[in-house]
């Protein structure tokens, strides 16, 4: 069975972009467009993976990934932050609130399925 990621992005050419590179590497797809979309998704799809941007509006990436953290299912789901902040202190604050990974935007379409291979295991 494939397995399922979200991508979490207010920017509908990312999400259009990280979605055709993830089906592309076979793997199935859930799109929304900040962390409140993602969160109401989590309880309709089996997750197994969350890529997410950290600025977007209504809920940013960190407020997503700690409200994410506190919900049994996907207390150890794998998220991996895309996102133009390359700032130790947000990679921090990432860290703290949960995230896995980081990948620093622009992206090239190999380097984030490595990534998400590497996370997936």
């Amino acid at each position: 069975m494939e397995k399922t990621i979200m991508t979490v992005d207010d920017s509908a050419s990312i999400r259009m972009m990280v979605s055709f590179a993830l089906k592309d590497a076979g793997f199935e797809v859930v799109e929304a467009v900040d962390g409140v979309d993602a969160l109401a998704k989590l309880e309709e799809h089996d997750i197994s993976m969350v890529i997410a941007d950290v600025n977007m509006p209504v809920m940013d990436g960190i407020q997503f990934v700690k409200k994410m953290r506190v919900h049994p299912t996907y207390k150890f789901t794998p998220v991996v932050m895309l996102t133009t902040e390359s700032h130790e202190s947000m990679k921090e604050k990432g860290r703290e609130a949960g995230a896995t990974g980081w990948i620093v935007k622009p992206f090239k379409p190999d380097q984030l399925i490595n990534v998400v291979r590497k996370v997936l295991g």
